[in-house]
């Protein structure tokens, strides 16, 4: 794949793992960047989530798996979102040569959202995303790195100035989408999406895809990451659920090495 600067940027999310001294996602970004390729980082940071809500005597709750979002969780959630693991990476990639600045999804409304189910509390859908701050700072040369929470707004798309937390899977789609990007790859801890029999499926089309979801097959948190690649799909023609683990895997994916699974139109 050709690093055209008309292509669209590949959109990459990776989770807090990626912040492991022996995870390769972040050289592999840096090594992109320096060949040509924008690149967009959107990344998770649960783990870390729940490490800071325990320490404040918080156990965090889920439903459906989904992360129950009360004033104090979102507190939490914004702090270690926007602040600690948006910054670290920022520095991680400015470590590696890489010009990179931190974006929030309140920042530029870049993703505006309603809230999804009173039974989670401030967690937002997106109902629209602005990508122009993104779209800016990829012009310049920098990597956007993106934190998945954005702006509660109205049904007639006035806010308030209320902060929801948004699912990062989730959120990666609904960005790639509005960028018309060239690619979205899911950098995760598993092989891929796997059938019954957990053996990895490598390429799905998208009604196969939606089987698999109906199913039940596609459970836990692989779902938000399939229906974002399916919601992605509308734009983008390829997306990827890859074990960010296997050194290179980023840097393999975008230049066609077939890891995961792949789910195409």
């Amino acid at each position: 794949m050709g690093s055209s600067e008309k292509a669209g940027p590949l959109v990459v999310k990776i989770g807090g793992s990626a912040l492991a001294a022996t995870d390769t996602s972040l050289d592999d970004i840096a090594a992109l960047h320096r060949a040509g390729y924008p690149v967009v980082v959107v990344h998770g940071g649960g783990v870390l989530i729940s490490q800071w809500m325990q320490r404040s005597g918080t156990p965090p709750r889920f439903v459906r798996g989904l992360r129950v979002t009360d004033p104090s969780t979102l507190e939490v959630v914004v702090a270690v979102l926007g602040g600690l693991v948006n910054k670290r990476l920022v520095a991680s990639l400015e470590a590696r040569g890489v010009r990179a600045v931190g974006i929030s999804g309140a920042d530029g409304r870049l993703f505006q959202a309603r809230q999804a189910d009173p039974e989670l509390g401030l967690v937002g859908e997106v109902v629209a995303v602005d990508p122009t701050l993104v779209h800016l700072s990829l012009a310049q040369g920098y990597v956007p790195v993106i934190a998945p929470f954005g702006l509660a707004v109205s049904e007639k798309g006035e806010t308030d100035g209320t902060l929801l937390n948004i699912n990062s899977d989730t959120a990666a789609g609904a960005l790639t989408k509005a960028l018309h990007a060239r690619m979205l790859i899911f950098l995760t801890d598993v092989e891929g999406v796997l059938d019954g029999a957990r053996r990895l499926l490598p390429r799905l089309l998208p009604q196969q895809a939606r089987a698999l979801l109906e199913g039940g097959v596609v459970a836990g948190g692989m779902i938000p990451k399939v229906e974002a690649c399916l919601d992605a799909l509308a734009t983008t023609p390829i997306t990827v659920i890859a074990d960010g683990r296997r050194p290179h895997a980023l840097w393999d994916i975008v230049h066609g090495v077939p890891l995961g699974t792949l789910i195409t139109r």
